[in-house]
């Protein structure tokens, strides 16, 4: 096989969530716009908000404009979409090419998620220390998404020993690296805690990317990262929790494009020469010449001979091999040294 080829291809979702706004039409624009902007999937976010939230629950300060004094249940219960809805969602995203996925928050919206046989079961920043969750999923036998915002080292690291001591193999589960906060600071993206928990937990990494822009995302991919998502929206101006922090198509598409430049560039880990720069080696590299006239019988010594291009003849680097001998001809001055 050849040493050159593409770095693997990185997994990228667009995270819709909730950004259809309990619309369904809404959400299938959504889907049309992350197939044409290269994403491999699009993902929504299933729940019940009664499921998921105490009745007083606050909200968080990023979601305060979305939610207009009312409950963090309340604002929720305006961005469900029904078990219908998303097996039409589904279907739609198939006959588009695209792949599916939902992320469940709760145990009834589960159930459901599991059914669909997902290619992915995502389990998101929130439920990082939620065990019952963990062994239940793990349970399936379905490649694990596990974001870890709002996380420690030793959190992450327990949750993996949940999923595995309920019978899910590490080498199913992919980490992310994740700032849960919309939009997140560049400052606290913190990529090189993805690449430390790779490396220390014997996981596969990727990232969640709630900052604006695409820096982060294509500089993940370029550190390993081997799924990246990233919310998606119609319009950043749209009333809703999540659009503010999400990209726009354009932005979206950029990012896939970069991304993929990225992989390309990546290439192999083998250090050899390109099949485009062989031809150049012969003329940008050097060779032992004559500096002066030489006689046969002459010792060659480092007043007579020196180091020039082409690289066509005896390589400097047996400069030392060459230096004391004696010449068997004339050379005359760049002419390439021949010690027969």
């Amino acid at each position: 096989m050849s040493a050159f080829h593409r770095a693997p291809r990185t997994v990228v979702i667009a995270e819709i969530g909730v950004n259809h706004n309990g619309d369904i039409e809404l959400a299938k624009q959504l889907v049309v716009a992350a197939c044409d902007s290269g994403a491999d999937y699009a993902k929504f976010q299933t729940f019940s908000a009664d499921d998921l939230v105490t009745a007083d629950a606050g909200v968080a300060a990023y979601q305060q404009p979305a939610a207009g004094g009312a409950t963090q249940q309340d604002m929720l219960r305006g961005l469900q979409l029904t078990h219908n809805d998303f097996l039409e969602l589904k279907a739609f995203s198939e006959s588009l090419g695209i792949g599916f996925l939902t992320t469940a928050h709760d145990f009834t919206s589960l159930d459901f998620v599991l059914s669909l046989d997902l290619d992915y079961i995502k389990i998101p920043s929130g439920d990082l220390t939620n065990r019952p969750l963990l062994e239940r999923v793990a349970g399936e036998g379905t490649k694990i998404i596990l974001s870890t915002g709002m996380g420690s080292f030793d959190e992450v690291a327990e949750a993996l020993e949940a999923l595995e001591q309920s019978g899910l193999n590490r080498e199913m589960i992919t980490v992310l690296q994740c700032t849960t906060n919309y939009p997140a600071p560049l400052d606290e993206t913190n990529l090189r805690a993805m690449v430390s928990m790779g490396e220390q937990l014997a996981v596969g990494i990727g990232y969640s990317d709630h900052t604006d822009g695409k820096d982060a995302a294509v500089a993940a991919v370029a550190l390993g990262a081997r799924i990246v998502e990233k919310h998606l929206t119609l319009d950043r101006s749209m009333s809703g929790p999540d659009h503010s922090a999400s990209a726009s198509p354009s932005e979206f598409a950029a990012m896939v494009s970069s991304i993929r430049a990225v992989e390309t560039a990546l290439g192999s880990e083998v250090k050899a020469p390109s099949p485009t720069e062989a031809p150049n080696r012969d003329l940008v590299r050097k060779s032992l010449v004559a500096i002066k006239p030489i006689g046969a019988g002459e010792e060659f010594t480092s007043e007579n001979i020196g180091v020039k291009r082409p690289g066509t003849g005896i390589s400097p680097m047996y400069w030392h091999e060459v230096v004391g001998t004696k010449a068997r001809r004339d050379f005359q001055v760049d002419e390439l040294i021949g010690l027969p």
